[in-house]
């Protein structure tokens, strides 16, 4: 995250009073919207681009897409690093920051965010969050505080990110789950790997040789193409041409492990956002896609059409939809996706405990429901993009309990490319974020993920 197509990358020239006044509103809003998405995420439980979507739709100044990209930055870093950027203006207030007036506690959040992780000039991170304190008038007087704590965050940088633990920038509950299910070490790990650059990973069903060098990128031990680059999606090779998607490497795997063929009758239960749909049909499988979501399958729709590729869409509840038996099934279940907080950084900090509760409860019964849609002999693939055990291997086990006609169907080492460390003793892989280390951070890691393949007997 950088500042070098920002609005206050470098100083205003020319001198021209209309034109600064205008570079002045743009930084002024660009924080603005950061600040009050933030609040949307922290108070409201929004996710990120909700938050965005409505906080920018009340902005009090119209902003270009470069300046709502960079707000994004902004309010993607300050949930990164939320955790340590609460500890540092902590030490440097006579009470919490949490403790202050949201208005404030946002302002604070999203300036200490740009001085301590962003390449902005610490004197226009000040400033703008003096000048936004100002504009409010119940708030104003307090304008004074923000530019003290904020210049005393300046002023001990360096201080600062030396002291800083990426486990503190995690919820307590979290970090004692993770702790507790993986272990002090490999839980520093993972939480060192979320801190992380997500990467941009691409799924060709053709020719991902051909296209990884093209891109300028490099194949993935389970042939996703990754790439180094900042550039927009749609402007990259291929992209109009359907040659590629964007779908981590993590996520492609359940779809592999289903090996689907050409003919077989496929039911992709939970289907959007519609990687999973794409890769089956590219497969020459009779693809069926059910979500409950019609502006998510809607977007699955274009990408078959820019794909050309062909599926079945149908707006559905997955939990009680009916229809012929298939031969096999993908179940990527809703869950809290504490495994892509590298990519999905609000998911720490708008989930909780009772959220697995509910969530567990869901996924047992569209597991259930989803066996029931199988022929004798069918293969079923269990996803979830967490990190939780009750998400993963519990509810399996608890499945393979409970009912007769299922039987478990391991993942082979030569099924998993790359991954096989990650199989586990009943033959399911449980994918952290901290696997494929690299020297460069923006080629390491993959999102956490938890797959399991069984069959119907009978």
């Amino acid at each position: 995250l950088h500042m070098k197509s920002s609005p206050l990358s470098g100083p205003v020239s020319g001198g021209d009073g209309e034109q600064a006044a205008a570079r002045s509103a743009r930084a002024l809003g660009a924080r603005r919207l950061a600040a009050t998405a933030l609040r949307h995420v922290i108070e409201k439980k929004a996710s990120l681009e909700d938050a965005l979507a409505r906080s920018g739709a009340r902005g009090a100044f119209d902003l270009d897409t470069r300046d709502r990209q960079f707000a994004r930055s902004i309010t993607v870093i300050t949930l990164k690093r939320l955790g340590g950027l609460r500890a540092a203006l902590n030490a440097r207030l006579k009470k919490p920051v949490d403790a202050t007036p949201p208005e404030i506690a946002a302002t604070l959040l999203v300036g200490a965010a740009q001085i301590l992780f962003m390449a902005v000039p610490s004197h226009a991170a000040v400033d703008v969050a003096v000048e936004l304190t100002r504009l409010d008038r119940q708030r104003a007087g307090l304008a004074g505080l923000v530019n003290a704590v904020l210049r005393r965050v300046a002023a001990d940088r360096s201080q600062i990110l030396s002291s800083l633990d990426p486990q503190s920038d995690f919820p307590p509950w979290l970090m004692a789950r993770w702790r507790a299910h993986y272990g002090e070490a490999h839980a520093r790990r993972i939480t060192t790997a979320l801190a992380l650059e997500p990467t941009l990973d691409l799924t060709a069903p053709m020719d991902a040789d051909g296209w990884a060098e093209k891109l300028g990128g490099r194949l993935t031990p389970n042939g996703s193409i990754r790439v180094l680059t900042h550039a927009s999606i749609e402007t990259l090779p291929g992209y109009d041409d359907g040659a590629w998607f964007v779908q981590d490497a993590a996520a492609a795997m359940p779809a592999r492990l289903l090996a689907a063929t050409k003919g077989e009758r496929i039911i992709d239960l939970c289907a959007a956002p519609g990687g999973k749909t794409m890769q089956l049909a590219s497969a020459g499988a009779s693809v069926i896609a059910i979500d409950r979501s019609a502006p998510r399958l809607e977007r699955l729709k274009q990408n078959l059409a820019r794909m050309r590729l062909e599926a079945q869409i149908i707006v559905a509840d997955a939990a009680s939809w009916g229809g012929d038996a298939a031969d096999g099934i993908l179940l990527d279940a809703p869950c809290t996706g504490t495994g892509t907080i590298r990519r999905h950084p609000d998911i720490a900090w708008t989930k909780s405990e009772s959220d697995l509760v509910s969530l567990a409860s869901l996924q047992t019964r569209l597991l259930d429901h989803a066996i029931d849609l199988l022929k004798p002999g069918g293969r079923l693939v269990y996803s979830t993009c967490s990190l939780e055990p009750e998400e993963g291997e519990r509810q399996i086990d608890e499945f393979i309990a409970r009912r007769r006609d299922v039987a478990r169907d391991p993942v082979l080492p030569h099924e998993a490319p790359g991954l096989s460390d990650a199989i586990d003793r009943n033959g399911a892989l449980r994918i952290t974020p901290d696997l494929w280390s690299d020297p460069e951070p923006r080629l390491a890691g993959l999102d956490g993920f938890f797959i399991a393949r069984m069959r119907r007997t009978g």
